[in-house]
């Protein structure tokens, strides 16, 4: 159990780190499309820090209460996760197009 948690909070630190790396990345891209593609990047990111932060729950705290609240944030991350997923794979196609057009 103990080796479980400390793999969830390493999971939660790790996709804290990369969501504030995306984002700075995002705030300093001057192309539009590159911007979208890290908005999308640091959003799956953030979806996996609720998700882990929902497995985590379920550990720590194994009542129905904690089940439910550990329920909404997998389910939100999930949801969020999926979908920044496919906007980050539509938008990964244009940016290279994009840094070519304005070199």
């Amino acid at each position: 159990m103990v080796y479980l948690n400390f793999l969830f909070v390493a999971g939660i630190v790790a996709s804290l780190v990369f969501y504030f790396y995306f984002k700075t990345k995002q705030f300093r891209s001057t192309l539009p499309i590159r911007r979208k593609w890290y908005t999308a990047k640091a959003g799956v990111s953030l979806a996996s820090f609720l998700i882990f932060f929902g497995l985590n729950a379920i550990i720590l705290y194994p009542d129905i209460i904690g089940f439910a609240i550990a329920a909404v944030f997998i389910v939100l991350g999930a949801g969020l996760g999926v979908n920044n997923y496919k906007r980050m794979r539509h938008e990964g196609r244009y940016v290279h197009e994009e840094y070519e057009l304005n070199k």
